[in-house]
């Protein structure tokens, strides 16, 4: 079953005041893209905040060899912007499957957020658990840590933030073909290829085509720390 989200129940408008909840839905619109649809581009002007009501996306930014760095997946509830202070976009966002997002005028969000501070003080919690996210990222890519350990801890997330039981264990519910996993871990495709193929002969994975369960996540979390 898909997460769907109403604007209203968005997690930044919990304890804002009144006003600034109509406003913020008044002001704001919603926004559909297809699949693979381009939403952000690095360094165009950030006119408008997006969050996510609906679908999945990739936060990801290039390589110093024009490859792609995949930060986050995000799924409903989630703002695909990581500025929103500056009048740039710092990063890219494409969307993985059809979504909906509800948007609204970056300025007009930062004026909220002055007359509001439940509203300033949800976002920062928000942009904290990022950052403590990208922290474990950086964490998981110095020293001796293996490619196995970083897609064990990968998969172990996506399953768990995107997973649906199915008899053969939790399904993760959204494509992932080899090429998408390599730049997820930012590693080559062909080391992610074997890893991807050492984990289906240890039974910690089931791959059909671009879908991948997990039949024992506990099994899989024994591979992640």
């Amino acid at each position: 079953m898909k997460n769907h989200r109403k604007p209203e129940e968005l997690w930044l408008l919990a304890d804002c005041k009144i006003e600034t909840k109509q406003h913020f839905l008044e002001e704001g619109t919603l926004v559909s893209f297809h699949k693979d649809r381009l939403c952000l581009s690095a360094g165009d002007n950030n006119h408008s905040l997006y969050f996510i009501l609906d679908g999945k996306a990739s936060i990801y930014n290039l390589t110093k060899t024009g490859g792609r760095k995949i930060l986050f997946v995000l799924g409903p509830g989630n703002l695909a912007n990581e500025s929103v202070t500056q009048d740039y976009n710092s990063i890219f966002c494409e969307t993985l499957e059809p979504c909906q997002f509800f948007k609204i005028s970056r300025k007009l969000f930062l004026s909220l957020m002055e007359h509001d501070f439940a509203l300033a003080r949800a976002l920062l919690g928000y942009q904290e658990q990022k950052i403590r996210r990208l922290e474990y990222q950086l964490k998981n890519t110095v020293g001796n840590f293996y490619l196995e350990r970083k897609m064990a801890s990968k998969l172990w997330k996506l399953a768990r933030d995107f997973g649906i039981p199915t008899d053969q264990g939790i399904l993760i519910d959204m494509e992932l073909p080899v090429t998408f996993l390599a730049d997820l871990l930012g590693s080559p495709r062909e080391n992610t290829s074997r890893a991807c193929r050492k984990f289906c002969s240890l039974g910690l994975i089931l791959m059909d085509k671009k879908k991948i369960v997990i039949p024992n996540m506990e099994s899989l979390k024994l591979w992640k720390n």
